[in-house]
């Protein structure tokens, strides 16, 4: 099976199981060769509250490898939604194994204060 195919499949099957409310948003993960998002989501109005990406300049400024620049991009949703009064929210990887960057993301976000 072709590997796009199966990571869709994984995202459809997590996503069967966490959605997002506006006082527990989804904060989901997109990760690319390069770069990797974050974004918190209300998936009851279908809107993105707030998202942060490794292509902010604060964080593509720094010359440093793509774990750390995750975990960059973890603490910036963080405190974008501390901003907003969200404290909780409901991990979505998007179909990415829970390890590396991704992880990253989740440990950087927890440290900032979200608890997932």
């Amino acid at each position: 099976m072709d590997k796009l195919i199966k990571r869709q499949k994984i995202r459809y099957r997590v996503r069967k199981k966490v959605a997002g409310t506006s006082a527990k948003p989804r904060l989901s993960v997109f990760r690319s060769n390069s770069e990797i998002y974050a974004q918190l989501i209300d998936d009851t109005t279908g809107t993105t509250l707030a998202a942060a990406s490794s292509r902010e300049k604060d964080i593509a400024a720094q010359t440093a490898p793509k774990v750390e620049k995750s975990k960059m991009v973890g603490a910036a949703i963080a405190r974008k939604a501390t901003a907003l009064g969200l404290t909780t929210c409901v991990f979505d990887r998007g179909g990415n194994l829970y390890h590396g960057r991704v992880k990253a993301v989740a440990d950087g976000a927890r440290e900032g204060g979200l608890q997932f």
